[in-house]
């Protein structure tokens, strides 16, 4: 049987990720043994005084760079052979359901969290392997990033959530929103659940789900459905 996925983050700001990694499915996921977390303090691997990280910039221009050294001495100090070095940057691929499923058949993930205004270009060109990025927007730094990208694999892990089904019919899943859900009760404040869900007629509710989760997707994100339309046979 195969180890547990191990997850490595490295930062200046490990104390981010403290809550985050010790709550809910990430923790009864670790709990079991299917994956383990660490962090990396990034200034460990620094050798002045100050825990330097980060310098100004050579050509000029606002903000600081962080340096190249520590960030190779901390990604040398746990990679592997078996090892995916994510850097997570705006510049990088946009992430989506895909990739977290790809991430989520790997052995090792070891996560570089930029700060400032970003890393020497040296440790995109010759340390990493991956560039991810959750949107068109700019954060203080990568942490959070890293833990957006760190739930949505994690929960795909196989035993990480109780019921396996709960993921097959997700949003972009399979390419579309997720039709509407309702639960108890059947009707609260004159708001009644659509009668063919309390029909009974499971063809009814699954060919009503479907139309629901098309007209959804048509309507909030038509940019999926032309993806899927142009994607290759």
């Amino acid at each position: 049987m195969a180890g547990p996925l191990l997850i490595d983050v490295i930062t200046i700001f490990p104390g981010m990720l403290k809550g985050f990694l010790e709550e809910s499915i990430l923790r009864r996921a670790a709990l079991k043994g299917i994956v383990e977390f660490r962090t990396i303090n990034l200034r460990d691997f620094t050798r002045d005084a100050h825990r330097t990280t980060d310098d100004r910039c050579y050509g000029g221009g606002p903000g600081m760079v962080m340096i190249p050294e520590p960030i190779f001495r901390a990604v040398e100090s746990v990679r592997t052979g078996a090892s995916r070095v994510i850097l997570m940057t705006p510049q990088g691929r946009p992430f989506d359901q895909a990739m977290a499923a790809a991430l989520a058949r790997e052995r090792h993930l070891i996560f570089v969290c930029g700060h400032y205004e970003g890393v020497d270009e040296r440790v995109r060109e010759h340390l990493v392997t991956d560039e991810i990025s959750i949107g068109d927007y700019v954060l203080t730094n990568g942490v959070l990033p890293a833990a957006v990208v760190i739930d949505a694999v994690a929960r795909l892990l196989d035993g990480a959530i109780e019921n396996p089904d709960a993921t097959k019919e997700e949003s972009f899943g399979s390419g579309k929103l997720e039709y509407p859900q309702y639960t108890r009760p059947a009707d609260y404040r004159g708001m009644k659940v659509p009668e063919v869900l309390l029909s009974g007629d499971h063809a009814r509710i699954a060919a009503w789900r479907m139309e629901q989760s098309e007209t959804r997707t048509r309507k909030r994100r038509p940019d999926l459905l032309a993806r899927a339309f142009h994607a290759p046979a």
